[in-house]
């Protein structure tokens, strides 16, 4: 009798903030994340000189935590929902525990991209969601073998979701998405009229 399973499987973990520890609020996030962006010179440069969309702190912050205590509350909740994943995942942490290892704040304006990228150097990476308005773009993850499928037909556009070239999830406000660093990823064209407001941040081991 035929038999089918799936192999080397990739996850992605989605979920409230909230259900890890204490609510954390995120309209004062959100303020945080604009008096960031209007005070971030050094930030608002590198944007400017590498033709980013909007504002990120990727470059220039390391501090956030210590800046504005919100951010520290942020962090928390995160280490619980890391940790949650880690466990899915199966990893053999030797006992020790994942880490963050660089938080950072991300303003998307209409018409806005964030192009394919992966995390080197990471182990989990992922986002939480501070603003989502109306037609802001859902974040697009890519198969990891693409690269590795040569001849390959595409898929049938109603594939299983396990099976589809790309996928897309439209997260809500205070959703936290988490991912292995090496999953591909980008944020397609930003079409609401408003910004797209997210923090991001990488986890590493050892």
């Amino acid at each position: 009798m035929s038999h089918i399973e799936s192999l080397f499987v990739t996850r992605l973990y989605h979920a409230q903030l909230s259900e890890q520890g204490k609510a954390v609020n995120m309209g004062e996030i959100e303020a945080s994340c604009w008096s960031i962006a209007e005070d971030d010179e050094a930030g608002q440069d590198w944007c400017e000189a590498n033709g980013y969309p909007g504002y990120t702190s990727y470059a220039s912050l390391t501090d956030l935590g210590w800046r504005f205590p919100i951010f520290k509350d942020l962090v928390k909740v995160l280490d619980k929902h890391v940790a949650a994943f880690a466990k899915d995942l199966a990893f053999d942490l030797d006992g020790k525990k994942l880490k963050l290892d660089s938080l950072w704040v991300n303003i998307l304006p209409q018409g806005g991209v964030h192009t394919s990228h992966i995390h080197p150097h990471s182990v989990i990476s992922g986002t939480t969601y501070v603003t989502m308005p109306d037609g802001a773009s859902a974040i697009k993850f890519e198969d990891p073998r693409l690269a590795m499928m040569m001849a390959a037909p595409a898929r049938i556009k109603d594939a299983p979701t396990g099976l589809k070239t790309f996928s897309y999830v439209a997260p809500d406000v205070g959703d936290v998405l988490l991912w292995e660093s090496w999953l591909r990823h980008e944020v397609p064209l930003n079409m609401a009229d408003d910004e797209r407001i997210s923090v991001s941040f990488n986890y590493g081991w050892g």
